[in-house]
This record gives C-alpha cells, structure tokens and sequence, in this order.
C-alpha cells in the first residue's frame, strides 16, 4: 500500500470528528430500525400465542397447567427464533455491485453482519468496526454524483473489495483456517486484511469530509491481499 502513516494518523483523527455527527445517520438508522422490526415481530408472535390460548379456552375448556406450559414455551421459542432473525433479509454477494452508491455502505454492513458466524472472533471485532466506519460514510456520500470518478473507488472497495476477501476465506475449509503456509494462517491473514481496508474506508471518508474528491479519485489503489501466499488456496 502507498499510504503513509501522516495519512492515516489524518484519516482517523477525521473519522473522530465527523463519526459522532454522523453516528445517527441512515446507516446506522437502518440497523436501529433492524432492531426495532425484530422486537415488534416478537411482541406480535407472542401476543398472537396468548391470543390463541384464550380463544381455545373459551371454546374448547380451559387449557390448564400443561398448556399454560405450552403456551410459554412456545413463546419463548418464538420470541428467541424472531429477535436472533433479521427483520430484513441480507443482500447477496452479488447483489451489492448493484446496489445505489448511497445506500452501499448500509447494505455492505448488513452483508457483513450476516456473514459474522462464519469468522473467527478477532474478525468479527474487526467487521463491527467497519460497520461503524460505514455507518459514518454513508451522509458523507449523500452528496456525490454516482458518475463522479471517487464514486468508482469507494464501491470498488466498499462493494467489491471488501466482499470478495471475505467470501475468498470463507471457501477456505474450516480445517485449514488455521494452519500456517508461508508463515500465516488464512485467519490471520483475514485479520490483516480487515485491518488494511478499515484503513482505507478511514482515508475515504477523510478524503470526503475535506472535500478533496481528487485525490480520492485518483489514487487508484487496490488491496493486496493474499490468501497463504497463493491465489490458489481463495
């Protein structure tokens, strides 16, 4: 990579300044409102089990203990399954490169949160903090044209770059993701290259805030990424 330290030291003391300003944003709106769905899904499910319960009583009898029983298993169970299933479904992989320039980062971050249970711990650490860089990208890109050429980078990185390496680890099998070649496992490697494109969407979103589309658009930057030294292992 050919950023240097100055840029990225600049990058995230930007990052501070405009994350807090922009941390109510639409992306971040978005998971809130995921949040939200999910809870109000579960209140309705579990209202409707009492609902049946009662109308069986006064139809059928009383339902007595074992389905007093019932009924709160099942609106456990419902309750469970509803809030640890998104209100939305994801975008596929495929589907982000046609996402609008406006709403990628959003539906680049609830791509990445569908795809945490198949990352290692210091992944996942590593992915809800992109989400959060996204969540401060995503005003900032209110105001680009889609035909401006900085508009080009930030989804070739954001909607392109970022998928792709993590769908490249996640076809390495489980029982190699761990095993060194050359001198790192593909986990560690995921880590590194996490932390590489977190930095870049930091210099983005600098780059943005200052206004300097120039030299966002002709950085002309692509991660170098390797996955145990060797294309053939992704």
């Amino acid at each position: 990579m050919s950023s240097t330290d100055d840029v990225i030291a600049r990058a995230r003391e930007t990052l501070d300044r405009t994350s807090e300003r922009y941390r109510a944003g639409p992306g971040r709106s978005v998971r809130v409102n995921d949040v939200g769905q999910r809870v109000t899904r579960a209140a309705i499910a579990d209202a409707a089990i009492v609902g049946l319960a009662v109308v069986f009583g006064l139809v059928v009898g009383p339902i007595g203990m074992f389905g007093f029983l019932l009924m709160i298993v099942a609106m456990v169970v419902a309750t469970m399954v509803l809030l640890a299933t998104p209100a939305q479904r994801a975008p596929t992989f495929e589907k982000l490169r046609q996402v609008d320039l406006k709403a990628l980062p959003a539906q680049t971050g609830r791509w990445l949160d569908s795809q945490r249970p198949a990352l290692p711990a210091p992944a996942i650490n590593l992915v809800d903090q992109i989400g959060l860089k996204l969540d401060a990208l995503t005003p900032q890109l209110a105001t680009l044209d889609e035909n401006e050429p900085a508009a080009a980078e930030i989804r070739k990185l954001v909607g392109e770059q970022l998928p792709e390496f993590i769908k490249g680890y996640e076809r390495v099998p489980s029982a190699l993701r761990s095993v060194e070649r050359n001198g790192k496992s593909p986990d560690q490697q995921l880590v590194e290259g996490l932390s590489v494109i977190g930095r870049e969407i930091d210099e983005m979103a600098a780059q943005l805030a200052q206004g300097d589309l120039d030299a966002l658009s002709t950085r002309g930057r692509y991660l170098e990424i390797k996955y145990q030294g060797d294309k053939s292992t992704v």
